[in-house]
């Protein structure tokens, strides 16, 4: 089977050529995105491995079937990014990494708090400045806050975990609700009570048609005052232009983000010898409670090695015309 990465990184290869020594596949890496004018790339491939940032629209779909593949592997969880209708249509078969260390993403989740709350980015820096000096950098207990948690699937769980040794009161809102989130002493709520009653608010669903810009206007109006907000999730979950008005009026008082709406044209690059054309980013940058990083939540060796072994998995069971079990298919 040959299998063409798109989106591929230094990492990917590694990682990716470690595990196929079990399979034997001939694996070719293209830094190019997939969309639809790098799909001939793709040219006598029988299947293409994609990441989230890749644009599999119909056109894309198509123009990989022209070039004779016939299975498409996303190296993630996600899919919002795939034509999911237009791969039925074209009988591409399309198949995912449902599940990849959940503690990665939520330990990251928990970094990205204990910075934010203890402005240890901002102490970090002034120390390598010699300046020793505490005015700015008060924080908060978590001990004693409400947590509320939107997603409660395997990651939301695994972030559950991390912070019930917090001390902390853990909301959550999903639309099924998961036992293993009640027996860590988690509570569900509807959304307007996990908005108003949070002080810091932590996203783990998927990005569908419904949910996008979950967060916008309407909702962080419904919150606390200097809510904290994070998401490791998707960017589409957060209007961005809403938050940045927030930030500015104290609404919110710190934002994580792992993740970004636009991050397409930015993450996953290296931009420092060039002017950020993105205005929304430059400004969320400018603000001392923004804490951003670039879609790294599930970068570990045990997700990597993971995410390596089911994608490589996924399409050997397809290669031998055995059913897979994470397939993916367009909902009636």
């Amino acid at each position: 089977m040959r299998i063409r990465f798109f989106s591929a990184q230094k990492y990917d290869r590694e990682f990716f050529e470690r595990s196929n020594a079990a399979f034997g596949f001939d694996l070719e890496f293209s830094e190019s995105a997939l969309d639809a004018d790098t799909a001939r790339l793709a040219s006598g491939d029988d299947a293409v491995c994609a990441f989230v940032n890749d644009t599999l629209d119909a056109a894309c779909l198509q123009e990989l079937q022209r070039q004779g593949v016939h299975t498409v592997a996303m190296r993630c969880a996600g899919f919002n990014n795939v034509d999911l209708q237009e791969a039925k249509r074209l009988g591409l078969q399309v198949v995912r990494v449902p599940a990849y260390s959940p503690e990665a993403v939520a330990e990251h989740t928990m970094a990205l708090i204990l910075t934010l709350n203890r402005n240890t980015h901002r102490a970090y820096a002034r120390v390598r400045e010699s300046n020793f000096n505490l005015n700015g950098l008060l924080g908060f207990n978590l001990h004693g806050r409400t947590v509320g948690l939107i997603g409660t699937g395997r990651i939301g769980v695994a972030t559950a975990k991390v912070m019930s040794g917090f001390g902390v009161r853990i909301l959550g809102y999903d639309v099924f609700e998961n036992p293993a989130f009640k027996e860590l002493g988690g509570e569900y709520v509807d959304l307007d009570t996990l908005y108003a009653t949070a002080d810091l608010i932590s996203l783990h669903c998927p990005l569908t048609k419904d949910n996008h810009h979950l967060i916008n206007a309407d909702s962080l109006a419904k919150m606390k005052d200097g809510v904290m907000i994070v998401n490791t999730s998707r960017g589409g979950l957060i209007d961005t232009q809403a938050v940045v008005t927030a930030l500015k009026s104290g609404r919110v008082g710190h934002l994580a983000l792992d993740v970004y709406e636009q991050e397409g044209d930015v993450f996953f690059r290296d931009l420092s010898d060039e002017i950020l054309a993105d205005d929304v980013l430059s400004r969320l940058l400018t603000f001392p409670n923004v804490l951003i990083t670039g879609h790294q939540g599930f970068f570990t060796d045990e997700a990597m090695t993971q995410i390596a072994e089911v994608t490589l998995s996924n399409l050997d069971a397809v290669n031998r015309g055995e059913e897979c079990d994470n397939e993916i298919t367009a909902q009636v």
